[in-house]
């Protein structure tokens, strides 16, 4: 009996949380050790229909590195990375948006159908959802068809939500010219978050979220101000490729996103225990 006792004060524990978030919108950025190990990944899209099954609108952003690798090297083509970047020539564009806008992203929507789930796949090149200029810097490198974003536009997303679909976005944009962008899936989470006005952004990675020391999980900052964020990348806490992703973060924050929370997706049901318990987990970013 006091097994079902606990299970009723879990649910009593979410019904604040799902009167507060409902009819809003939470953007899920989903990749790394979720998104390829299958009971991970189960839980994962468990969690994202149970949030759709509660008022909430979640919006799904995926990526894809490692499947893009592994198909690349059965291709015999070789991956190469600058800044944290993959170089995209107009070969591996092609087998990144194979990858990305049809391999993983109908898999996903087809899994959540099995859940019970309603979703449709969607890349940024649909409805001009993520409009993209190549990607250049002042050193003059070439990353052949990396996009920056120029521009979401969202109104396919809201229809899909106004219908109580899931949307599932695979981050290929496009440019003025009509040639498809790899653009990297974090800034486009935190992107399209803007453009919703979402209440959230979380992030699914393989680390616990921002540590002091990446060696030491005790060292989890729980909470940090986007001011702070400039504190930690001046330490060189965060660094490399983890510095877009924060930046567009606090763009994001900066432009009516509520919170941004970095959590670790290989925990079981992560995404209901940051957003249905007074604990969460993970980092969480606010404005303040």
């Amino acid at each position: 009996m006091e097994r079902y006792i606990e299970k009723a004060k879990t649910l009593v524990e979410a019904l604040p949380y799902i009167r507060l978030f409902n009819g809003k919108t939470i953007v899920i950025k989903y990749g790394g050790s979720a998104m390829v190990e299958d009971a991970l990944r189960s839980h994962v899209l468990e969690d994202i229909v149970l949030m759709r099954l509660v008022g909430i609108n979640p919006v799904v952003v995926h990526g894809g590195g490692k499947h893009i690798t592994e198909l690349s090297k059965r291709l015999g083509i070789e991956s190469k990375f600058v800044n944290g970047l993959r170089v995209t020539d107009s070969e591996t564009m092609m087998i990144t948006q194979m990858v990305l806008a049809g391999l993983i992203n109908k898999d996903i929507v087809a899994d959540i159908a099995l859940l019970g789930g309603k979703a449709c796949g969607i890349s940024g090149k649909d409805g001009g959802l993520i409009m993209a200029t190549k990607k250049s810097d002042t050193s003059g490198t070439d990353y052949g068809f990396v996009g920056d974003i120029e521009q979401v536009n969202p109104e396919l997303l809201r229809i899909l939500e106004e219908n109580s679909y899931i949307p599932v976005v695979s981050p290929v944009g496009t440019d003025d010219q009509g040639d498809s962008l790899n653009i990297n899936a974090d800034v486009a989470a935190a992107r399209i978050a803007e453009e919703l006005k979402a209440e959230k952004i979380i992030y699914l990675t393989d680390v616990d979220g921002i540590l002091r020391n990446k060696k030491d999980p005790s060292t989890l900052i729980p909470v940090v101000s986007a001011s702070g964020i400039e504190t930690l990348k001046r330490e060189g806490i965060i660094e490399s490729g983890m510095i877009p992703k924060v930046d567009a973060c606090v763009r994001a924050l900066n432009r009516g996103v509520g919170k941004v929370h970095i959590i670790n997706g290989t925990v079981p049901h992560a995404l209901i225990l940051e957003v249905f318990t007074d604990s969460g987990i993970g980092t969480e970013i606010t404005q303040g």
